[in-house]
């Protein structure tokens, strides 16, 4: 009952806070784009192995921060792990279906380190689904994944799901107003508090990660996906996103953190994808490095802070190249300069955006800095092209190998492989974690 006196209130308070939100943006003029200028971009280069041009950054201008030590005991657990992997399993493990498209048999078979759940993809035939249908298929693709048939050793699957203002594919659970009106609240203790509930509620359908938060900064309100976003002050968005990896996860150093009651949480969409040019989705984002810096990558340089264990990739481009192939971005700056250690998803098929690639054939995203292909529908043919392609050396063994490493950190890290189904972990399958009468 104390939970949903809490809840309650949290409701309460935000009601009214959504329309205020909505009013606001509807009465903003468009801002400008940030910058007409040009960017210097590299040569082309006629190769499977990249993209054919990437732009030229200066990772200096970026922030190194300060993201939580490596566990010496992981990295162990993980040279220990990847000594009896095949490649086959390597390969697996950097690719995600979509639960529509995929089986328990089929994440055996191909040994795939990821499913999730689009926004239509629930058990059943409604766009949400129950607690008991949500833990029936969570059991039945983890217990795919822990099969040692035919391998050395086994690796559980983590099962992803949009999560963004409350667990709204679950049937009972809590949805919060979107992100515009949590953004307008301007709390940030609310915001981790409501983050929290919805990684207990997460727990209760079986699901491991949820990809949120969505630190968008979005700078024109025609973008149909404005609503996504907390704030177009980069200032609010900075303060926020840590605070909601706080709650998603826990707080590195804690002893809840990625423990009971947590799930794994994605800094989306890196970058830019907020100040594309008219506020066209998926479009060309209009900014000077500088500015990418001071607007759009604020929640990102928290967020890391926070550690937060994984970044989605956008489907934008900057300067005409997609962030799902760009190395400068995704690895020279990212992980190199900012240091992340966790792993870099993509998006919806966001891979078979970059020239050159198809949904079922993209080498270029894995060797720009991408680590897991979220593939709803065509991971099967990705899956055979990218392991041929390894095979023939587009996509070189060291690439894939770091790729693989960063997965098996996030799920050692979330404690996957000591976990029992998720049907039997703590707060799973428990109707009083989700909202009640009361609660609405």
């Amino acid at each position: 009952m104390a939970k949903a006196v809490r809840k309650s209130s949290i409701i309460s308070l935000l009601g009214g806070v959504a329309c205020v939100a909505l009013v606001a943006a509807c009465a903003n003029t468009p801002i400008e784009a940030e910058t007409t200028e040009t960017l210097t971009v590299a040569e082309p280069v006629q190769t499977a192995l990249m993209t054919e041009r990437d732009l030229v950054v200066t990772p200096e201008l970026w922030p190194e921060i300060t993201v939580p030590a490596l566990d010496p005991a992981i990295e162990a657990q993980i040279d220990d792990i990847m000594s009896k992997m095949t490649l086959e399993q390597k390969v697996g493990q950097v690719i995600q279906a979509d639960s529509d498209s995929v089986t328990p048999e089929d994440v055996k078979t191909y040994r795939l380190g990821s499913v999730l759940s689009g926004g239509s993809s629930a058990p059943g035939d409604e766009a949400f689904a129950p607690m008991d249908a949500w833990i029936a298929a969570a059991d039945a693709y983890w217990e795919a994944s822990v099969d040692p048939e035919g391998v050395e050793i086994a690796i559980p699957i983590i099962w992803g799901i949009d999560a963004v203002h409350g667990h709204a594919n679950l049937a009972g659970a809590t949805i919060f107003p979107h992100n515009i009106g949590l953004g307008a609240a301007n709390n940030p203790d609310l915001i981790e508090d409501i983050a929290r509930i919805t990684a207990e509620e997460l727990i209760v359908s079986g699901h491991d990660w949820t990809f949120a938060p969505t630190i968008a900064t979005p700078r024109d309100d025609r973008w149909g996906r404005t609503y996504e976003g907390y704030s177009e002050s980069p200032e609010i968005v900075r303060e926020y996103a840590e605070r909601i990896v706080y709650g998603l996860q826990g707080r590195p150093g804690d002893e809840d953190f990625l423990g009971n009651g947590r799930v794994i949480s994605s800094a989306k969409h890196y970058v830019g994808d907020g100040g594309t040019m008219d506020g066209i989705d998926q479009g060309e984002t209009q900014a000077t490095e500088q500015q990418i810096i001071d607007i759009h990558a604020q929640g990102y340089f928290t967020a890391l802070e926070a550690g937060v264990q994984t970044v989605m990739s956008s489907f934008s481009s900057w300067q005409g190249v997609k962030m799902h192939g760009s190395h400068a971005m995704l690895t020279e700056v990212l992980k190199d300069r900012m240091g992340f250690t966790g792993f870099v998803v993509g998006d919806w098929n966001g891979h078979g955006q970059v020239p050159g690639c198809t949904n079922t054939d993209c080498p270029q995203s894995l060797n720009a800095g991408l680590d897991m292909y979220m593939a709803p529908d065509s991971w099967r043919g990705l899956y055979d092209s990218t392991l041929q392609h390894v095979k023939d050396g587009n996509i070189p063994m060291e690439r894939l190998d770091d790729a693989v490493r960063r997965v098996l950190r996030v799920k050692l890290a979330y404690g996957i492989f000591d976990k029992p189904a998720p049907s039997a972990r703590p707060g799973a399958n428990d109707e009083s974690l989700l909202a009640t009468d009361e609660a609405r």
